[in-house]
C-alpha cells in the first residue's frame, strides 16, 4: 500500500477505482463499501483506493470544535492498509478545498490529480461545498466528466434502528460503554493508547496497584466512566488481562477524571511507557462506597468478574 499525502507532486498514477469519506473508526459499513470498491476494481482492472482527510471537516470551521475519534490518523492509516487498498489518499482539509462544488472536487481532484475513473459512495456520503447535492448529483457530473459513480449499501445489525456509523458507535463507547456492540461495528475491540504518568498512588495503598494513563491523543474518545475488564499491551508486545477504572475517584473526593488500570500478574516500572488498553467489557458504574474497606471488598469482586470474562472455562 503507498500513502499519499502532497497529490500536488503527484507526477503519474494509474487508473483506479476508489471511495471516498472520513472513515473515523474503519467499521464494519466502511469494510462493507471498502470491500465493494475493491470488487469494482478488479472487475474494471483498475487500482484501489481509499481517500480520507487529515482532520474531521468541521474542525475547519469551528475553532472550538474537539472531535472525539474512534481511530487517531495512524491508526485509521494502519487499518485501510489491512483492507488490502492499493493507495491510501490523505487529504488536508482546507478551506480551498472545502469551497469547491462537488462537480469541481470530483473533476479537479478526483479526475484529473488522482485518476479515478470510477467512484463508489456510501449510501449517504455528501460532498463538495455546502454538502447540498446528492448521489443523482454526483451520478450525473460522472457521467459528463468520464467517471462511473456506485452507490453502496448501508449495513445494519438486528435491534438497531439505524445503520453502523461512527456517530452510533461513538454514543454506545461514551453514553453507554457498551462495547461488546462497540467491538462487534468496529470488527474489533474499542482501544486507548497513552502514556503511563504518576499518580496519587491510592490503589497501591488498596492492595490495587494503578497504572494512571494519560491519553497521547487529546481527541481520542475516552468511554463513559465506570470499571471495565480489559486487556493491557505494554511497549514490548506482553498482554496482561486487567482491570480498568474510568472516573473522578468519588470514594476518595477526587475531581478530575483519571484512567487507572490495574494490571494482572505485572511487577515492574511502567512510568513513561506506552500502554495500550483493548476494552472487552464494562462491569459497573463508577460509584462512591462509605469506606475505603468497602471499596477493597468490590474491588476483589470486580477482579474475580474480570477474570471470567477474559479466562472463560
Amino acid at each position: 500500500m503507498e500513502i499519499l499525502f502532497d497529490i500536488d507532486n503527484i507526477i503519474e498514477l494509474p487508473e483506479c477505482a476508489a471511495t471516498i469519506g472520513v472513515f473515523d473508526g474503519v467499521h464494519a459499513g466502511h469494510q462493507l463499501i471498502i470491500n465493494q470498491m475493491l470488487t469494482d476494481a478488479k472487475f474494471y482492472g483498475y487500482k484501489s483506493m481509499v481517500i480520507t482527510f487529515d482532520r474531521q471537516p468541521r474542525e475547519l470551521f469551528d475553532t472550538n470544535y474537539q472531535p472525539q475519534l474512534l481511530t487517531t490518523l495512524d491508526e485509521k492509516k494502519q487499518l485501510l492498509e489491512a483492507c488490502g487498498v492499493d493507495y491510501v489518499v490523505v487529504l488536508p482539509f482546507t478551506m480551498e478545498l472545502a469551497q469547491l462544488s462537488a462537480r469541481d472536487f470530483m473533476h479537479q481532484v478526483l479526475s484529473l490529480r488522482l485518476h479515478v475513473k470510477l467512484l463508489r459512495l456510501g449510501y449517504d456520503n455528501r460532498f463538495g461545498r455546502g454538502r447540498t447535492e446528492g448521489f443523482e448529483d454526483y451520478e450525473r457530473y460522472g457521467e459528463e466528466i468520464g467517471m462511473k459513480v456506485f452507490q453502496g449499501i448501508p449495513l445494519s445489525y438486528q435491534g438497531f434502528d439505524e445503520p453502523v456509523s461512527s456517530s452510533l458507535i461513538r454514543r454506545l463507547v461514551a453514553d453507554k460503554g457498551a462495547m461488546n456492540w462497540a467491538a462487534t461495528m468496529l470488527t474489533r475491540p474499542y482501544q486507548l493508547a497513552g502514556r503511563v504518568m504518576p499518580g496519587e498512588h491510592i490503589g497501591h495503598t488498596l492492595g490495587f496497584p494503578t497504572a494512571n494513563m494519560e491519553p497521547e491523543d487529546v481527541n481520542k474518545l475516552i468511554p463513559v466512566s465506570g470499571v471495565y475488564a480489559v486487556w493491557a499491551m505494554t511497549e514490548d508486545g506482553q498482554r496482561y488481562r486487567a482491570m480498568m477504572n474510568i472516573g473522578t475517584r468519588p470514594t476518595f473526593e477526587g475531581q478530575k477524571t483519571t484512567l487507572e488500570v490495574n494490571i494482572f500478574g505485572f511487577d515492574g516500572n511502567l512510568y513513561g511507557k506506552r500502554l495500550t488498553v483493548c476494552f472487552v467489557e464494562r462491569l459497573r458504574e463508577e460509584r462512591r462506597f462509605e469506606s475505603p474497606e468497602a471499596l477493597i471488598a468490590q474491588l476483589e469482586i470486580d477482579k474475580k468478574h474480570v477474570e471470567q470474562i477474559l479466562n472463560p472455562k
